[in-house]
């Protein structure tokens, strides 16, 4: 493999039902800070059936290019023609990193694809950037440390450790990234990229699935991901019943009600709303942590909030190593008398 031909940073641009999923703009944001250190381009790799419309998007969250596979064998989501789509783009581009996200898709995706085009793929990737590998240079082989990698990290063995692996003799070097974890750029109005159609030709297989029938379940509760103020509560609010005055607070604050993992192993609350490295990752406004005691695991997920409030009756507590207010306390009382203080604020307003 002649690794100088592998140029520019791809990013799967995911699209469900002609409607651009935003870890596309999370990877485009992302994928604009790794080309600027190695001199090259973002191109997004667009698949779908009439999706050629959407390129204009992608261009104004910081695509310069955009590839387009666009057939009718693409219309939903299957294993095999996306893969085929996939990998014949990086066959025939050569891409130096490709970015997927780490959605149920990009997760059936991306290890599919790697395999296909024989290069490493490091799974549910917390912080990309460029930089040597090894990280510091063995004594005696200086000459051997290689520049401008690819390092992607991740949390390993559970959480207790973090892990950051390079690909330095394969390409492309592939990473799935958790939605929620980049950050998307401003959208640049107006901005254009450069189309270019390409279709490797889809033969019907015995490894394409036939879709019997979609059913899309309908949901009345908000995203949490998109929620700006999340009020979370772990296994010391003692029961389901007792989240009545989270929802309380949250009602208040206009805010939504999210948890921990220990709360849904409980099954008090749908894995929906679970947050935390096998949850979902958030970037609340503020981020309130009531009756959680901050395991790595969930520490992972919402340490990005602009401002987080920790309520817990232990002073030793994990969470408040990371919390910008912490409350020692009988969550029963702080809790509803903190509700009732912003209520009585709001109505003085």
């Amino acid at each position: 493999m002649n690794l100088e031909e592998y140029k520019g940073v791809y990013v799967f641009a995911q699209q469900v039902d002609n409607e651009i999923s935003g870890i596309a703009f999370e990877l485009l944001g992302k994928a604009k800070e790794l080309a600027a250190p190695l001199n090259t381009d973002v191109t997004a790799v667009l698949i779908g059936s009439d999706v050629k419309g959407l390129a204009d998007q992608l261009a104004e969250y910081g695509a310069d290019k955009v590839i387009v596979v666009d057939d009718p064998e693409l219309k939903e989501y299957r294993t095999e023609p996306y893969a085929h789509a996939l990998a014949s783009v990086i066959n025939k581009y050569k891409p130096e990193i490709m970015l997927v996200g780490a959605t149920a898709i990009g997760r059936d995706l991306g290890p599919t694809v790697s395999a296909r085009v024989a290069t490493g793929l490091t799974a549910d990737c917390t912080v990309l950037e460029i930089g040597d590998f090894p990280l510091v240079a063995v004594p005696g082989k200086e000459d051997e440390q290689k520049h401008n990698q690819l390092l992607m990290t991740r949390p390993a063995f559970g959480g207790n450790t973090i892990a950051t692996i390079a690909c330095p003799n394969n390409r492309p070097q592939m990473a799935t990234v958790r939605p929620g974890v980049m950050q998307k750029i401003d959208p640049i109005k107006g901005a254009k990229a450069v189309v270019e159609e390409f279709n490797p030709g889809f033969t019907p297989n015995n490894k394409y699935v036939t879709i019997k029938e979609v059913v899309k379940a309908v949901s009345d509760t908000v995203d949490i991901m998109d929620a700006k103020i999340l009020v979370s509560g772990g296994r010391g609010v003692g029961s389901p019943e007792n989240f009545k005055i989270l929802e309380d607070l949250a009602a208040a604050l206009g805010g939504t009600v999210s948890c921990s993992r220990a709360v849904v192993d409980a099954g008090w609350k749908p894995k929906d709303l679970q947050v935390g490295q096998t949850g979902k990752t958030v970037r609340p406004n503020v981020y309130f942590a009531i009756g959680i005691s901050g395991a790595i695991q969930h520490v992972a997920g919402m340490e990005e909030a602009d401002i987080i409030v920790a309520i817990n009756k232990d002073e030793d507590a994990p969470i408040f190593d990371v919390a910008d207010y912490g409350v020692v306390g009988d969550l029963n009382k702080i809790v509803p008398q903190l509700t009732e203080s912003i209520k009585a604020a709001i109505a003085a307003k």
